[in-house]
């Protein structure tokens, strides 16, 4: 895990390297283009938790407003505030228990934008890097999830259980967010969909040595619909 995060550590920063470069070197022939903009949908979350928790995709909701900055053809700058939701929904092979676990962000995103298209219509790819921080945290269940063990025929063993009773102690978090999508142009208004992947690198527990888990990363699947407004 270590070489993967020194990975994408050093590529992110190729990327935002290039994106400094690129506006520089190109705006003595392309006008400062700038667009405001909102949009909403749906997420689909997990917890990368090691060891490894049997969980199901946790659906909730993402919104937020958007400011973009172009001066290439084909690149720009974007910035968003963000209300997005996070977390885990276990998976039980046997019986009817339900616990799910939403976790929700103020998110901050700061993206490298690069499209290409007609004056129409848009393809483009987003990149970057993303700070987080959880405003609630909220349980959904149909048993004690504070004390499993005293349930009869609940599955104690063979899994881990301990996770659904753990308080959050990491309520910062950071990492990279990568997407596609289309946007078409009506004038001085756009509308565009857009999905992307959010890969986490902090942990919503504490990840000592001592501690249950070493990794508890949150990951998400977020598909939107947004309107922008050019403004120059």
């Amino acid at each position: 895990m270590k070489k993967v995060k020194g990975l994408l550590r050093w590529a992110l920063l190729a990327v935002m390297l290039v994106g400094m470069a690129l506006p520089g070197a190109a705006q003595r022939y392309y006008e400062p283009h700038f667009w405001v903009g909102g949009h909403a949908g749906v997420t689909l979350s997990n917890v990368q938790f090691s060891p490894s928790v049997e969980q199901q995709m946790l659906q909730g909701m993402t919104m937020g407003l958007s400011i973009r900055y172009s001066e290439e053809k084909i690149f720009g700058l974007i910035a968003e505030i963000n209300l997005s939701q996070r977390g885990w929904k276990e998976k039980f092979d046997e019986g009817d228990w339900e616990y799910q676990r939403t976790l929700t962000y103020i998110q901050v995103p700061f993206l490298t934008h690069i499209f290409f298209g007609s004056k129409r219509f848009h393809g483009f790819v987003n990149l970057g890097p993303a700070a987080s921080y959880m405003i609630s945290s909220s349980i959904s269940s149909n048993f004690d999830y504070m004390n499993p063990g005293s349930i009869a025929d609940f599955p104690v063993e063979n899994r881990s259980n301990e996770q659904m009773a753990m308080e959050v102690k990491n309520k910062f978090d950071y990492g990279i967010i990568g997407g596609a999508g289309i946007e078409l142009f009506f004038g001085h208004h756009s509308i565009q969909l857009e999905g992307r992947y959010y890969f986490g690198l902090g942990n919503v527990y504490s990840a000592r040595k001592r501690d249950v888990f070493s990794a508890s990363r949150p990951t998400s699947i977020e598909i939107t619909l947004g309107y922008n407004f050019a403004i120059k």
